[in-house]
């Protein structure tokens, strides 16, 4: 809306050639400067600068949307969505049938636990063809750690889907639809982003996975404030491309303590009468609060 043209918005013909004149053609270079700075740049009075403003500020506002509007707009994506299986019983029956498509799905949990090897399991269920269970389609993996390794994955889909991978080639023709990124810097991991949002098309993407999403930054800038803010931008594109792709994308995270004692007690991990005992309830409770400030907005699974 911002980009909107000032030619197109029906203002009067004197007003429009002043901004003509001075070459501001779009909603965006008009609401960026105040009435007061228009007023010297166009050379006009507050009255005419004002119903200029006023009127484009109304073409180039969203138009509103009500809750019930909204409802109905996320039921119809729902009923067009799906979900890809994740092969245990207890977790699909939580989520409702697996990963969900067209949202964020962030795996957390502290390091070792196993994010990186559920990962990879999603990435060969996505890689099925869909008589067997899976997606049919490529996986793109931005293995930002290092850690996914060809090996392991033919590992893990020998055990896991022992039927299948016992089918002559069907490993190599599975393994070849995971497509690996290895960004070396949060410019590269930029740049991965955008590629990425013209590939999913392009190559039948069925799943996006990241893994991880904070040590791409913390490998530049170490876990300095400034990570956080970094983020932001990729956060909302990650999960405005997994809405207008309709893909599940699944991104992993570590729990980490600012705490000296390296006794962390999370929520999936037992917290016995003896702890209670010595008084440790609120440090309890805050690496609870740690948890729940990681999860984005978006579907998380605690690992």
């Amino acid at each position: 809306m911002e980009k909107k043209l000032i030619k197109e918005m029906g203002l009067p013909k004197s007003i429009a050639n002043v901004f003509a004149a001075r070459n501001i053609t779009t909603a965006e270079e008009v609401l960026s400067l105040t009435e007061f700075e228009l007023m010297q740049l166009l050379d006009v009075g507050l009255a005419e600068v004002a119903s200029a403003v006023a009127r484009i500020s109304e073409i180039a506002c969203p138009p509103y949307q009500t809750v019930l509007s909204l409802m109905k707009q996320r039921i119809r994506k729902d009923n067009h969505g799906g979900h890809l299986p994740t092969r245990l019983k207890g977790l699909d029956k939580a989520l409702c049938g697996g990963i969900p498509f067209g949202v964020l799905t962030e795996l957390v949990g502290p390091a070792g636990i196993g994010k990186t090897q559920f990962c990879m399991k999603l990435s060969l269920l996505a890689s099925l063809p869909t008589s067997c269970g899976g997606l049919n389609g490529r996986v793109i993996y931005i293995d930002v750690e290092s850690k996914l390794t060809s090996r392991r994955i033919i590992e893990i889909g020998t055990e896991s889907l022992p039927e299948i991978f016992q089918i002559k080639g069907m490993a190599q023709e599975m393994a070849g639809r995971i497509l690996v990124l290895r960004p070396a810097s949060l410019h590269e991991f930029t740049e991965s982003l955008q590629q990425i949002k013209v590939s999913i098309f392009q190559h039948q993407v069925k799943l996006l996975v990241i893994d991880s999403m904070a040590a791409v930054v913390s490998r530049d800038y170490g876990h300095a404030a400034l990570r956080q803010h970094s983020l932001g931008w990729h956060i909302s594109f990650i999960k405005s491309l997994a809405e207008l792709s309709r893909i599940p994308v699944v991104v992993t995270n570590q729990v980490r303590s600012q705490s000296h004692d390296e006794a962390c007690h999370y929520s999936f991990q037992v917290y016995s009468a003896q702890h209670r005992a010595e008084g440790k309830p609120q440090r309890f409770l805050q690496d609870m609060i740690r948890i729940l400030l990681l999860l984005w907005g978006f579907t998380g699974l605690m690992l």
